[in-house]
């Protein structure tokens, strides 16, 4: 029997897309997930037979080597392993420890991990173990719904939890806040495909995707983005920065630093010490935050601070240079900001862009379709 190339070709390993950083945290997070876990439950069950689970290896697996999938988030991974051990529980109570148990034991729980919208696949495992773990697993009865299968998925998830924060990588899976918090769809998903578009899409494909929509919609703009990198990738940060900056500098009166302002008509000063390199930047919110005024619905009032040290901002986003332009169109449209200082490799301020800079920019780089040939009358 002959078999289609592009069927074999289901075979092939697919191309890895994780950094060597990402694998090397996941390792590192299996290892300290499952010796905690396994650890925790031995100190709280003692001789409870079993005290740790295999299922939570597969669940591990997820938890630390893939975070972002759908399927390793809180929710599908605690009541995945629950509803599952329910359901593999009731089985073999009804149906003993046959093939029979088996098989209803897998169907029930994807069953109801889907229509509890809690998917995790090694909840399947939870289930079989209630059915084939044995005298010790049938001992337990119900109880095994909550120890060791319970227990241990709740002290997995929390290490889970703890070992993200610790090393600051992204679990559980949330959107991004919008900067100015109104429903508006970002700037740059007003263009092109909508989240409804989206959504629609993903619906027609009928099968579940282990993705979710806010992590292949971000995908998309981000492809979306690369492309542009493409087209624009010549154009610089020192091809449109201002480079007559207007500083000042971090003892300087807060009221010569809004003459400034005024002055020069522009929101913002890069704040600079003596050396040049960059301290913060002071723009016109800093100027009227309202911090002594008990209702957040009042006007806000001119800030009493006496230098500018004591109003600006000291953590600040930077450009280089020799950054392309694009890398910085994310961060103008949805990132909410509206001005960004240029430093060189010293950390001395060289230049400023503004949205203005980036909008002009991208306007006049931008290709233009030919116009139309005129039509001759035949002679």
């Amino acid at each position: 029997m002959r078999f289609p190339v592009s069927w074999l070709a289901g075979f092939k390993p697919a191309q890895p897309r994780v950094s060597p950083r990402e694998i090397g945290l996941g390792v590192l997070g299996a290892a300290l997930g499952l010796l905690g876990s396994a650890a925790l439950s031995h100190l709280i069950l003692g001789e409870i037979n079993p005290w740790f689970i295999a299922p939570m290896g597969a669940s591990t697996v997820l938890l630390f080597a893939a975070p972002a999938s759908p399927l390793a988030q809180p929710w599908p991974m605690l009541a995945g392993n629950l509803v599952s051990a329910v359901v593999g529980v009731a089985c073999m109570h009804g149906f003993g420890h046959g093939v029979l148990a088996v098989g209803l034991a897998g169907a029930g729980a994807i069953t109801a991990m889907f229509a509890l919208r809690c998917l995790h696949p090694p909840g399947g495992a939870v289930a079989l173990t209630a059915v084939l773990g044995g005298p010790a697993i049938a001992e337990l009865g119900w109880r095994y719904v909550l120890w060791p299968a319970g227990l241990n998925s709740l002290l997995l998830l929390a290490l889970a939890l703890l070992y993200s924060a610790l090393v600051r990588r992204p679990y559980p899976n949330r959107p991004a806040p919008h900067p100015h918090g109104t429903t508006d769809p970002l700037p740059s998903a007003r263009l092109g495909f909508n989240r409804a578009e989206l959504d629609a899409a993903l619906a027609s494909q009928g099968h579940q995707l282990d993705i979710s929509p806010d992590g292949l919609e971000q995908v998309l703009v981000r492809a979306q983005l690369q492309a542009s990198r493409r087209q624009f990738g010549d154009l610089l940060c020192e091809d449109i920065m201002s480079r007559d900056v207007i500083a000042a500098g971090p003892r300087d009166r807060v009221d010569a630093a809004w003459a400034q302002l005024i002055t020069h008509k522009i929101k913002a000063l890069p704040v600079v010490r003596d050396d040049g390199t960059l301290a913060g930047i002071v723009s016109l919110h800093d100027f009227f935050l309202a911090q002594s005024a008990p209702d957040p619905r009042q006007l806000p009032v001119m800030n009493t601070a006496r230098h500018v040290q004591d109003i600006m901002t000291r953590r600040v986003r930077v450009a280089r240079p020799a950054q392309p332009l694009v890398e910085l169109v994310e961060l103008f449209s949805d990132g909410g900001l509206h001005h960004l200082p240029v430093v060189d490799g010293a950390l001395r301020v060289v230049g400023m862009i503004t949205q203005s800079d980036v909008v002009a920019a991208l306007f006049k780089a931008s290709p233009r379709p030919l116009a139309p040939a005129p039509s001759h009358p035949a002679p």
